[in-house]
């Protein structure tokens, strides 16, 4: 299980950066994962998503039950934020390649946390606001209708994915423990998890699958479970724009994955929206303060 810093003692730099690229890695591990089951398997999105918050419920329970925090955490309206991530980013994947998935989750995860930002009285610098242009601007060139464009509803709930991880993130930015209210939070989203898969399962939606189900285990347990709990980890020792500055690797390796595993190809136009929009998202989170960042993705 991923080292957690105990005061006074942090981790060294070169353990922080080995974190750091394993959870990058495996944030973006999440998407392909998704997108080897949803394609390549048998198993439909409901089952995968349910899958997927079992165990990571499973393996939360356990590292906040290792870190001497277990018990009364989470909440009902952050589980469902979680819960409403998670199925939207399953259905979205039965159609939308890895790259331009995880560009579209990222791009509203990003504006969703400035967004609430901009209500509650910060304000952006001249540079930074013509960032947020830029991002929005390659977001549009990504889904404008066109040959190689993704398909929209697909496409729209990717975006009400990334909004609710952004709803998520900022409902967990002051957690005093934040693997046990992690776990709390995924328990209780995976009881949401199983009631969408009753309503599949009468509809004779569901479909198991061997592979499917090992991917989905495989994505909820290490890649989110281990994923988020490492995260956690290296939080203390980053500043808000570089935990968000680091995070915009993940669509690029998560297009790079979808390219060597699922053998989707990576567009042009998904190469340029891809510039366009997280290099105005950089530009913006390069010119933020440096207050304590929380999980974005």
């Amino acid at each position: 299980m991923p080292p957690t810093p105990r005061p006074g003692r942090p981790l060294s730099r070169p353990a922080l950066a080995v974190l750091v690229a394993l959870v990058m890695a495996a944030f973006a591990a999440n998407s392909v994962l998704a997108r080897l089951a949803l394609r390549t398997t048998a198993i439909d999105a409901a089952t995968f998503s349910a899958v997927r918050l079992a165990a990571g419920g499973a393996v939360l329970a356990l590292v906040a039950r290792r870190g001497g925090s277990w018990g009364r955490g989470g909440s009902w309206p952050s589980a469902l934020a979680l819960f409403v991530y998670a199925a939207a980013f399953s259905f979205a994947y039965l159609a939308l390649s890895a790259g331009a998935g995880a560009l579209v989750l990222f791009g509203a995860v990003q504006l969703t946390m400035i967004g609430w930002g901009l209500a509650h009285g910060e304000r952006l610098s001249a540079a930074q606001s013509a960032g947020l242009a830029l991002a929005v601007g390659g977001l549009v060139l990504l889904l404008a209708p066109g040959v190689t464009a993704p398909p929209a509803v697909p496409a729209l709930l990717m975006a009400a994915a990334g909004a609710a991880w952004g709803a998520y993130s900022l409902r967990g930015r002051g957690a005093v423990r934040p693997a046990a209210e992690s776990a709390g939070n995924f328990l209780r989203a995976s009881l949401l998890g199983a009631t969408l898969l009753t309503v599949a399962a009468a509809g004779g939606a569901v479909r198991l699958d061997g592979a499917g189900l090992a991917y989905a285990a495989l994505s909820g347990g290490v890649t989110s479970g281990l994923g988020y709990a490492a995260w956690y980890a290296v939080l203390p020792a980053l500043r808000t724009t570089t935990a968000a500055t680091v995070q915009l690797s993940v669509p690029v390796l998560a297009a790079l994955g979808g390219a060597a595993l699922v053998g989707e190809p990576v567009t042009l136009r998904l190469a340029a929206a891809s510039a366009v929009t997280l290099g105005g998202v950089a530009v913006v989170v390069r010119g933020g303060g440096g207050r304590r960042a929380r999980p974005q993705t």
